[in-house]
Protein backbone atom coordinates (compact mmCIF):
# COMPACT_ATOMS: atom_id res chain seq x y z
CA UNK A 1 0.00 0.00 0.00
CA UNK A 2 1.61 3.43 -0.87
CA UNK A 3 1.36 6.51 1.55
CA UNK A 4 -1.27 8.29 -0.31
CA UNK A 5 -3.29 5.32 -0.22
CA UNK A 6 -2.49 4.72 3.79
CA UNK A 7 -3.23 8.66 4.23
CA UNK A 8 -6.54 8.24 2.28
CA UNK A 9 -7.75 5.40 4.22
CA UNK A 10 -6.57 7.34 7.65
CA UNK A 11 -9.01 10.23 6.47
CA UNK A 12 -11.56 8.30 5.68
CA UNK A 13 -11.57 6.16 8.65
CA UNK A 14 -11.76 9.26 11.00
CA UNK A 15 -14.96 10.55 9.03
CA UNK A 16 -16.47 7.35 9.88
CA UNK A 17 -15.49 7.73 13.60
CA UNK A 18 -16.51 11.40 13.37
CA UNK A 19 -20.07 10.49 11.78
CA UNK A 20 -20.48 7.12 14.32
CA UNK A 21 -19.73 9.49 17.39
CA UNK A 22 -22.26 12.49 15.63
CA UNK A 23 -25.13 10.01 15.49
CA UNK A 24 -24.19 8.50 18.42
CA UNK A 25 -24.56 12.49 20.22
CA UNK A 26 -27.78 12.46 18.09
CA UNK A 27 -29.09 9.53 19.34
CA UNK A 28 -28.24 10.33 22.88
CA UNK A 29 -30.17 13.57 22.93
CA UNK A 30 -33.63 11.51 21.43
CA UNK A 31 -33.40 9.29 24.39
CA UNK A 32 -33.00 12.62 26.72
CA UNK A 33 -36.00 13.52 24.65
CA UNK A 34 -37.49 10.33 24.90
CA UNK A 35 -37.28 10.39 28.91
CA UNK A 36 -39.21 13.76 28.66
CA UNK A 37 -41.97 12.65 26.89
CA UNK A 38 -42.91 9.38 28.48
CA UNK A 39 -42.46 10.85 31.68
CA UNK A 40 -44.87 13.73 31.19
CA UNK A 41 -47.44 11.70 29.83
CA UNK A 42 -48.41 10.28 32.97
CA UNK A 43 -49.62 13.73 34.87
CA UNK A 44 -50.87 14.61 30.92
CA UNK A 45 -53.43 11.43 31.26
CA UNK A 46 -54.30 12.31 34.95
CA UNK A 47 -55.84 15.92 33.62
CA UNK A 48 -57.60 13.91 30.37
CA UNK A 49 -59.32 11.76 32.81
CA UNK A 50 -60.31 14.31 35.17
CA UNK A 51 -62.64 15.34 32.60
CA UNK A 52 -62.70 12.56 30.23
CA UNK A 53 -63.89 9.06 30.69
CA UNK A 54 -60.96 6.64 31.35
CA UNK A 55 -62.05 4.04 27.76
CA UNK A 56 -63.38 7.08 25.65
CA UNK A 57 -59.79 8.96 26.18
CA UNK A 58 -58.00 5.89 26.05
CA UNK A 59 -59.01 4.98 22.48
CA UNK A 60 -59.10 8.72 21.21
CA UNK A 61 -55.08 8.73 22.40
CA UNK A 62 -54.46 5.51 20.70
CA UNK A 63 -56.23 6.39 17.91
CA UNK A 64 -53.95 9.32 17.58
CA UNK A 65 -51.07 7.99 18.44
CA UNK A 66 -51.62 4.80 15.58
CA UNK A 67 -52.24 7.48 12.92
CA UNK A 68 -49.57 9.47 13.83
CA UNK A 69 -46.66 6.01 13.62
CA UNK A 70 -48.40 5.08 10.23
CA UNK A 71 -47.33 8.41 8.98
CA UNK A 72 -43.89 7.69 10.38
CA UNK A 73 -43.74 4.45 8.73
CA UNK A 74 -44.84 6.27 5.14
CA UNK A 75 -42.26 8.85 5.73
CA UNK A 76 -39.61 6.63 6.45
CA UNK A 77 -40.71 3.68 4.15
CA UNK A 78 -40.96 1.59 6.54
CA UNK A 79 -42.58 -1.95 5.32
CA UNK A 80 -45.45 -2.77 7.13
CA UNK A 81 -45.61 -6.52 6.29
CA UNK A 82 -46.45 -9.34 8.69
CA UNK A 83 -46.04 -12.51 7.70
CA UNK A 84 -48.50 -15.40 7.28
CA UNK A 85 -51.41 -15.76 9.83
CA UNK A 86 -49.26 -17.11 12.43
CA UNK A 87 -47.38 -13.79 12.36
CA UNK A 88 -50.74 -11.49 12.79
CA UNK A 89 -51.87 -14.06 15.43
CA UNK A 90 -48.34 -13.40 17.39
CA UNK A 91 -48.62 -9.57 16.63
CA UNK A 92 -52.59 -9.67 18.01
CA UNK A 93 -51.31 -11.57 20.93
CA UNK A 94 -48.66 -8.99 22.00
CA UNK A 95 -51.13 -5.99 21.17
CA UNK A 96 -53.66 -7.51 23.65
CA UNK A 97 -50.45 -7.41 26.16
CA UNK A 98 -48.17 -4.95 25.50
CA UNK A 99 -50.92 -1.70 24.58
CA UNK A 100 -54.38 -2.73 24.87
CA UNK A 101 -53.65 -4.45 28.47
CA UNK A 102 -50.91 -1.43 29.52
CA UNK A 103 -53.29 1.26 28.08
CA UNK A 104 -56.28 -0.15 30.15
CA UNK A 105 -54.44 -1.03 33.67
CA UNK A 106 -52.34 2.37 33.25
CA UNK A 107 -55.46 4.42 33.08
CA UNK A 108 -58.01 3.03 35.67
CA UNK A 109 -54.70 2.76 37.83
CA UNK A 110 -54.66 6.24 38.17
CA UNK A 111 -58.42 6.92 38.92
CA UNK A 112 -57.71 5.22 42.52
CA UNK A 113 -53.86 5.56 43.05
CA UNK A 114 -51.54 8.59 43.04
CA UNK A 115 -49.69 9.41 39.60
CA UNK A 116 -46.46 8.90 41.01
CA UNK A 117 -47.18 5.62 41.98
CA UNK A 118 -48.34 3.99 39.28
CA UNK A 119 -45.83 5.46 36.73
CA UNK A 120 -43.12 3.55 39.08
CA UNK A 121 -44.49 0.60 39.56
CA UNK A 122 -45.62 0.41 35.98
CA UNK A 123 -41.50 0.31 35.10
CA UNK A 124 -41.35 -2.79 37.45
CA UNK A 125 -41.45 -4.38 33.81
CA UNK A 126 -37.82 -5.70 33.68
CA UNK A 127 -38.30 -7.46 36.70
CA UNK A 128 -41.14 -9.01 35.89
CA UNK A 129 -39.29 -10.07 32.31
CA UNK A 130 -36.86 -12.04 34.18
CA UNK A 131 -39.18 -13.67 36.59
CA UNK A 132 -41.26 -14.74 33.22
CA UNK A 133 -38.09 -15.37 30.67
CA UNK A 134 -37.34 -17.96 33.72
CA UNK A 135 -40.30 -19.52 33.63
CA UNK A 136 -41.44 -19.80 29.84
CA UNK A 137 -38.24 -19.60 28.14
CA UNK A 138 -35.91 -21.26 30.55
CA UNK A 139 -33.04 -17.77 30.75
CA UNK A 140 -31.73 -18.47 34.82
CA UNK A 141 -31.18 -15.29 36.21
CA UNK A 142 -27.39 -14.15 35.96
CA UNK A 143 -25.12 -11.51 37.41
CA UNK A 144 -27.44 -8.80 39.37
CA UNK A 145 -30.84 -9.87 38.11
CA UNK A 146 -31.31 -12.19 41.49
CA UNK A 147 -29.94 -9.23 44.01
CA UNK A 148 -32.76 -7.12 41.41
CA UNK A 149 -35.46 -9.42 42.03
CA UNK A 150 -34.65 -8.89 45.63
CA UNK A 151 -34.48 -5.04 45.64
CA UNK A 152 -37.85 -5.07 43.91
CA UNK A 153 -39.68 -6.96 46.57
CA UNK A 154 -38.43 -5.36 49.10
CA UNK A 155 -39.20 -1.60 47.36
CA UNK A 156 -43.23 -3.35 46.46
CA UNK A 157 -42.68 -3.96 50.39
CA UNK A 158 -41.54 -0.80 51.17
CA UNK A 159 -44.40 0.65 49.52
CA UNK A 160 -47.43 -1.44 49.97
CA UNK A 161 -47.10 -2.19 53.29
CA UNK A 162 -48.51 1.23 54.82
CA UNK A 163 -51.32 0.83 52.71
CA UNK A 164 -52.14 -2.68 53.69
CA UNK A 165 -52.78 -1.45 57.12
CA UNK A 166 -56.52 -0.36 55.53
CA UNK A 167 -56.67 -2.10 52.56
CA UNK A 168 -54.87 -1.91 49.53
CA UNK A 169 -56.04 0.19 46.50
CA UNK A 170 -57.13 -1.33 43.78
CA UNK A 171 -55.19 1.19 41.53
CA UNK A 172 -51.89 -0.22 43.26
CA UNK A 173 -52.81 -3.74 42.27
CA UNK A 174 -53.43 -2.24 38.38
CA UNK A 175 -50.07 -0.73 38.49
CA UNK A 176 -48.18 -3.70 39.19
CA UNK A 177 -50.92 -5.75 36.66
CA UNK A 178 -49.63 -2.82 34.08
CA UNK A 179 -46.01 -3.73 34.70
CA UNK A 180 -46.69 -7.53 34.21
CA UNK A 181 -48.56 -7.16 31.30
CA UNK A 182 -45.85 -5.03 29.78
CA UNK A 183 -43.44 -7.89 31.13
CA UNK A 184 -45.26 -10.89 29.49
CA UNK A 185 -45.55 -8.67 26.06
CA UNK A 186 -42.22 -8.42 25.69
CA UNK A 187 -41.29 -11.80 26.69
CA UNK A 188 -43.69 -13.28 24.52
CA UNK A 189 -42.35 -11.60 21.25
CA UNK A 190 -39.02 -12.58 22.26
CA UNK A 191 -40.68 -16.03 22.13
CA UNK A 192 -42.12 -15.73 18.70
CA UNK A 193 -39.45 -14.22 17.48
CA UNK A 194 -41.12 -12.52 14.26
CA UNK A 195 -39.46 -11.78 10.77
CA UNK A 196 -40.52 -8.52 10.73
CA UNK A 197 -39.96 -4.77 11.03
CA UNK A 198 -40.10 -3.75 14.55
CA UNK A 199 -41.92 -0.26 13.25
CA UNK A 200 -44.60 -2.32 11.67
CA UNK A 201 -44.52 -4.52 14.50
CA UNK A 202 -45.35 -1.74 17.28
CA UNK A 203 -47.63 0.02 14.82
CA UNK A 204 -50.17 -3.10 14.15
CA UNK A 205 -50.36 -3.91 17.88
CA UNK A 206 -51.28 -0.27 18.47
CA UNK A 207 -54.13 -0.50 15.79
CA UNK A 208 -55.17 -4.09 16.77
CA UNK A 209 -55.18 -2.29 20.67
CA UNK A 210 -57.40 0.87 19.08
CA UNK A 211 -59.81 -1.51 17.92
CA UNK A 212 -60.15 -3.57 21.36
CA UNK A 213 -60.21 -0.40 23.40
CA UNK A 214 -62.56 1.34 21.03
CA UNK A 215 -64.84 -1.86 21.30
CA UNK A 216 -65.18 -1.35 25.06
CA UNK A 217 -65.56 2.11 24.98
CA UNK A 218 -68.80 1.49 22.83
CA UNK A 219 -70.01 -1.67 25.61
CA UNK A 220 -69.14 0.66 28.37
CA UNK A 221 -69.87 3.93 27.89
CA UNK A 222 -72.06 3.94 24.89
CA UNK A 223 -69.69 5.75 22.72
CA UNK A 224 -67.27 8.60 22.92
CA UNK A 225 -68.21 10.65 25.97
CA UNK A 226 -67.10 14.44 25.28
CA UNK A 227 -70.01 16.34 26.63
CA UNK A 228 -68.57 17.45 30.00
CA UNK A 229 -65.02 17.70 28.82
CA UNK A 230 -63.04 21.17 28.30
CA UNK A 231 -60.67 22.43 26.40
CA UNK A 232 -57.87 21.45 28.93
CA UNK A 233 -59.30 17.62 29.24
CA UNK A 234 -59.12 17.89 25.31
CA UNK A 235 -56.21 18.89 24.69
CA UNK A 236 -54.48 16.65 27.37
CA UNK A 237 -56.28 13.59 25.95
CA UNK A 238 -54.73 14.69 22.10
CA UNK A 239 -51.08 15.11 23.87
CA UNK A 240 -51.07 11.76 25.61
CA UNK A 241 -51.67 9.92 22.24
CA UNK A 242 -49.53 12.66 20.38
CA UNK A 243 -46.81 12.12 22.75
CA UNK A 244 -46.82 9.09 24.56
CA UNK A 245 -47.82 6.59 21.52
CA UNK A 246 -46.88 8.59 18.21
CA UNK A 247 -43.86 10.50 19.64
CA UNK A 248 -42.15 7.81 22.17
CA UNK A 249 -42.64 4.70 19.68
CA UNK A 250 -41.41 7.01 16.67
CA UNK A 251 -38.05 7.71 18.88
CA UNK A 252 -37.68 4.90 20.63
CA UNK A 253 -37.52 2.45 17.63
CA UNK A 254 -34.93 5.43 16.18
CA UNK A 255 -32.82 5.02 19.23
CA UNK A 256 -32.67 1.27 19.44
CA UNK A 257 -31.05 1.61 15.41
CA UNK A 258 -28.15 3.34 16.59
CA UNK A 259 -27.27 2.81 20.77
CA UNK A 260 -26.65 -0.23 22.37
CA UNK A 261 -29.67 -2.03 24.07
CA UNK A 262 -28.06 -1.20 27.63
CA UNK A 263 -27.82 2.27 26.74
CA UNK A 264 -31.20 3.10 25.48
CA UNK A 265 -33.00 0.70 28.37
CA UNK A 266 -30.97 2.35 31.18
CA UNK A 267 -32.08 5.59 29.50
CA UNK A 268 -35.47 5.02 29.68
CA UNK A 269 -35.17 4.45 33.50
CA UNK A 270 -35.46 8.55 33.82
CA UNK A 271 -38.96 8.33 32.82
CA UNK A 272 -40.52 7.10 36.38
CA UNK A 273 -38.25 9.87 37.55
CA UNK A 274 -39.65 12.47 35.38
CA UNK A 275 -43.18 10.71 35.82
CA UNK A 276 -42.47 11.22 39.73
CA UNK A 277 -41.21 15.06 39.08
CA UNK A 278 -44.26 16.49 37.26
CA UNK A 279 -46.71 14.27 38.85
CA UNK A 280 -45.27 16.76 41.86
CA UNK A 281 -45.18 20.37 39.70
CA UNK A 282 -48.24 19.91 37.53
CA UNK A 283 -50.60 17.58 39.71
CA UNK A 284 -49.16 18.77 43.24
CA UNK A 285 -48.65 15.07 44.48
CA UNK A 286 -46.48 15.33 47.42
CA UNK A 287 -44.48 11.79 47.65
CA UNK A 288 -44.37 10.37 51.81
CA UNK A 289 -40.99 9.10 53.21
CA UNK A 290 -42.21 5.52 52.49
CA UNK A 291 -42.64 6.62 48.63
CA UNK A 292 -39.56 7.72 48.06
CA UNK A 293 -37.54 4.68 49.71
CA UNK A 294 -40.17 2.26 47.43
CA UNK A 295 -38.97 4.54 44.25
CA UNK A 296 -35.36 4.40 45.20
CA UNK A 297 -35.51 0.27 45.35
CA UNK A 298 -37.44 0.00 42.24
CA UNK A 299 -35.25 1.98 40.26
CA UNK A 300 -32.12 0.51 41.50
CA UNK A 301 -33.44 -2.88 40.71
CA UNK A 302 -34.40 -1.91 37.08
CA UNK A 303 -31.12 -0.94 36.71
CA UNK A 304 -29.44 -4.11 38.04
CA UNK A 305 -31.32 -6.21 35.81
CA UNK A 306 -30.51 -3.58 32.59
CA UNK A 307 -26.78 -3.41 33.77
CA UNK A 308 -27.00 -7.67 32.94
CA UNK A 309 -28.18 -7.38 29.42
CA UNK A 310 -25.07 -5.47 28.17
CA UNK A 311 -25.60 -5.99 24.67
CA UNK A 312 -24.54 -4.63 21.42
CA UNK A 313 -26.98 -1.99 19.07
CA UNK A 314 -29.68 -4.04 17.62
CA UNK A 315 -29.72 -5.43 14.03
CA UNK A 316 -31.96 -3.15 11.78
CA UNK A 317 -34.23 -6.74 11.67
CA UNK A 318 -34.78 -6.01 15.47
CA UNK A 319 -35.03 -8.18 18.29
CA UNK A 320 -36.86 -10.82 17.43
CA UNK A 321 -34.75 -12.76 14.83
CA UNK A 322 -34.54 -16.73 14.61
CA UNK A 323 -30.61 -16.32 15.48
CA UNK A 324 -31.62 -14.55 18.56
CA UNK A 325 -30.49 -15.42 21.99
CA UNK A 326 -30.99 -14.69 25.52
CA UNK A 327 -29.69 -11.10 26.00
CA UNK A 328 -27.58 -11.90 28.86
CA UNK A 329 -25.79 -14.76 27.05
CA UNK A 330 -24.97 -12.62 23.83
CA UNK A 331 -21.58 -11.09 25.08
CA UNK A 332 -20.48 -14.74 26.73
CA UNK A 333 -20.98 -16.05 23.14
CA UNK A 334 -19.94 -13.23 21.01
CA UNK A 335 -16.44 -13.51 23.14
CA UNK A 336 -16.05 -16.92 22.49
CA UNK A 337 -16.32 -16.20 18.77
CA UNK A 338 -14.26 -14.27 18.79
CA UNK A 339 -11.47 -16.13 20.50
CA UNK A 340 -12.04 -19.03 18.24
CA UNK A 341 -11.23 -16.87 15.34
CA UNK A 342 -8.68 -15.33 17.03
CA UNK A 343 -5.54 -17.66 16.09
CA UNK A 344 -7.06 -18.02 12.16
CA UNK A 345 -5.23 -15.79 9.30
CA UNK A 346 -7.95 -13.65 7.95
CA UNK A 347 -9.19 -14.53 4.34
CA UNK A 348 -8.36 -12.20 1.82
CA UNK A 349 -11.88 -10.61 -0.11
CA UNK A 350 -11.75 -11.70 -3.52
Amino acid sequence: MTFCESEHSERTAERATDAAAAGDAGARLMLAVLCVVWGATWPIMRIALNEVPPFTMRSISVFVGGVMLFAICAVKRRSLRIPGAKGWAHVAIAAMLNVASFSVFSTFAQLSAATSRVAILSYTMPIWAVILAWIFLRERPTGMQPIAIGLCAAGLGVLIYPLAESKIPIGILLALATGVSWAAGTVYLKWARLQADPMAIATWQVAIAFVVIAACMLIFEGGPQLQAAHSDGLVATVLAGLLGTGTAYGLWFSIIRRLPAMTASLGVLGSPVIGVISSILILGERPTPNDIAGFALILAASACVLFTRATPALAATGPHRDDATPLSAAPARQHDASSRSAGRPMRRSR
